[in-house]
């Protein structure tokens, strides 16, 4: 092939992007996913090999991007996503003014202490709760997808333990059991999920390892509701970095 016919080809397809053609593949991406996307997923849009340094960067140029406008890119447990901000919920709920579903007392005491005590059995919680748990209770959790049987311990019947899950953490926005607020700020994390016009007042003394002081704040909350700091083996169970 001669040189002049080599010359009039087209740039190649493949030549790397530049930063800010990067950021708009990944503001699509993210805009167009119904799930939040870890970085191990992101980097399959590139031909080229990007380190999740640079990831983690342009990521948050993107939401520094977003930082004026009603809609903000979170990083959560499973991933980055956009969500609408917690002041835009009350006008989107006139599109959709459905009810969020509000769960019982029984519902919202077993979450806080699986969510304390983790990894808990059903024995646990009804020593803490002085009431036998019912299976609908624990059904309930496990259906919303904020509970899971993680494993069994090993005394005689081997009950099942139960612990949080990602899902619960995404449905918070946060990265890891680690980053979960004290119960005085539990109240504005939850109330962007639409679903808390109940919050009590926080008690001082409510510490975040502590769950039989949280019980009595977390009786009125309506829906999604809870704090954990939990035990050290679980922490790389359920905080796997995002990658």
């Amino acid at each position: 092939m001669s040189d002049q016919s080599v010359s009039s080809l087209p740039p190649s397809s493949s030549a790397p992007p530049n930063p800010g053609e990067i950021k708009r593949i990944l503001e699509t991406a993210l805009l167009t996913s119904q799930e939040p996307l870890p970085l191990s997923e992101l980097k399959k849009l590139f031909d080229e090999e990007l380190s999740p340094e640079i990831l983690r960067r342009l990521l948050e140029e993107l939401r520094e991007d977003w930082a004026e406008k009603g809609v903000e890119l979170v990083n959560v447990a499973s991933g980055w996503r956009f969500h609408s901000r917690p002041e835009m919920q009350q006008f989107l709920d006139r599109l959709n003014p459905q009810k969020p579903p509000r769960y019982s007392r029984a519902v919202l005491e077993t979450l806080a202490i699986i969510a304390y005590r983790q990894p808990v059995t059903r024995g646990d919680i009804e020593e803490i709760r002085g009431v036998t748990v019912s299976s609908p209770v624990l059904r309930t959790l496990e259906a919303r997808g904020w509970i899971e049987a993680i494993g069994h311990r090993d005394v005689p019947g081997r009950p099942a333990l139960y612990a949080t899950t990602r899902s619960f953490l995404n449905d918070l926005n946060l990265r890891s059991l680690e980053e979960l607020p004290t119960l005085e700020d539990l109240g504005s994390l939850i109330e962007p999920q639409g679903s808390m016009d109940l919050l009590p007042t926080p008690q001082p003394a409510a510490v975040a390892n502590d769950a039989e002081m949280m019980l009595p704040a977390l009786q009125s909350f309506p829906e999604t509701e809870s704090d954990d700091p939990a035990a050290n083996d679980l922490l790389e169970y359920q905080e796997k970095t995002v990658d």
